[in-house]
């Protein structure tokens, strides 16, 4: 690189200064000669010219420009509807610098040689590695130490404004006979922009005092369809939260890291309606009914026992009335010698509903009652 004479040393004591041109084809050279690798990414803006192609390579801690010649895609194999905005692929190749020059603007890209999808080994092996990371970090125990209500009266809800996994929780939730409040915050659950935007509306509903518990849910589908349930960011936001949050990505066989870190890991959005709302409050109101049925019909029967036994306790006096005016009855009372006057030497005389009381009769004067 050729050295412009100066009148006088620049004040730092750098060396030049250079030319613009001379030093573009050195940074050029210098590019070029760096290793090349692999890299694997979300195809962002991805757009033509007449000689090659080019887009941002990006995941959620960083981008790289990528561009590559239109021979070396068609050699790839890769029609124009594969490599898309939001595809997963792999791409061969290394950084590389274009000078630019009077009419044209210099340029840094990441110049790709090869590209491809990137397959379930790709993305399971990006997996794993953070999965690791996360594991290491004790990131996978905080929420499961989370004590989650058994009958929430509040629910918050991170999901696609359309879709089964929506139909699917609220059956869920009717099916058990919960009448609480659904607090709603749709997300995109499916490109680059997904992850941002549910780890947001995560956190706006973890701020509502209300919400006792959070549901995070979509539909099933491959791995990289579901990759921003794996986004690291959305991962540590999730355990860090001190709402429970309970995940219900995909299908029976779908694994997302989301799984991990939440305090619930469901296969179906039907079966996180059944952790989100432990209690069967179907089952409980029946049983309920039942217990109060029970209770009712013991209560009818002691009152009819009470009813009987009070019955007997006022039949009790009557009874020992009549056997008393038997007894008077049966008496044998003593007779007195006739005297003058009166054919009966004694009568009953008394008034009143109570036993008559005899008296003796002699010659007219009453003489009391014999006992």
């Amino acid at each position: 690189m050729e050295e412009r004479p100066a009148q006088t040393q620049a004040p730092t004591g750098l060396p030049g200064p250079f030319s613009v041109g001379a030093y573009a084809r050195k940074l050029q050279e210098e590019m070029r000669k760096r290793a090349r690798v692999q890299l694997i990414g979300e195809v962002t803006g991805i757009g033509r010219s007449k000689v090659q192609a080019y887009f941002e390579l990006r995941d959620g801690d960083g981008a790289v420009p990528c561009a590559i010649w239109l021979n070396d895609l068609e050699k790839a194999g890769l029609t124009d509807g594969m490599l898309r905005d939001g595809a997963e692929v792999v791409v061969a190749g290394g950084p590389d610098y274009y000078p630019g020059g009077g009419q044209a603007s210099p340029n840094f890209c990441f110049r790709a040689t090869e590209v491809r999808l990137a397959g379930e080994g790709d993305l399971i092996a990006r997996l794993e590695a953070l999965r690791k990371q996360l594991r290491s970090e004790g990131l996978f125990e905080l929420q499961k130490q989370l004590r989650r209500p058994q009958l929430p009266k509040t629910i918050g809800v991170v999901t696609a404004e359309s879709g089964a996994a929506r139909r699917d929780l609220v059956a869920g939730l009717a099916r058990r006979g919960w009448e609480g409040t659904l607090i709603w915050a749709f997300a995109p659950v499916q490109d680059r922009r997904a992850a941002p935007a549910i780890a947001m509306a995560i956190q706006d509903l973890a701020a509502r005092p209300e919400v006792e518990a959070i549901v995070v849910t979509r539909g099933g589908g491959s791995l990289a369809d579901l990759w921003a349930f794996c986004d690291e960011t959305l991962c540590r936001t999730v355990a860090m939260l001190r709402v429970p949050v309970i995940s219900a990505v995909g299908h029976e066989r779908d694994t997302t890291l989301i799984d991990d870190v939440a305090a619930a890991a469901c296969s179906t959005p039907t079966h996180a309606a059944e952790a989100a709302v432990p209690l069967d409050c179907l089952a409980a109101r029946e049983s309920l009914d039942r217990c109060a049925l029970a209770l009712r019909r013991a209560g009818e029967g002691a009152i009819g026992s009470r009813s009987r036994h009070l019955g007997a306790l006022a039949r009790g006096p009557a009874r020992a009335l009549q056997r008393e005016r038997s007894k008077l009855n049966q008496k044998d009372w003593p007779r007195a010698s006739p005297r003058s006057g009166g054919s009966e030497p004694w009568s009953w005389s008394g008034r009143g509903g109570g036993p008559p009381a005899p008296t003796w009769r002699n010659g007219g004067r009453r003489c009391g009652r014999r006992r």
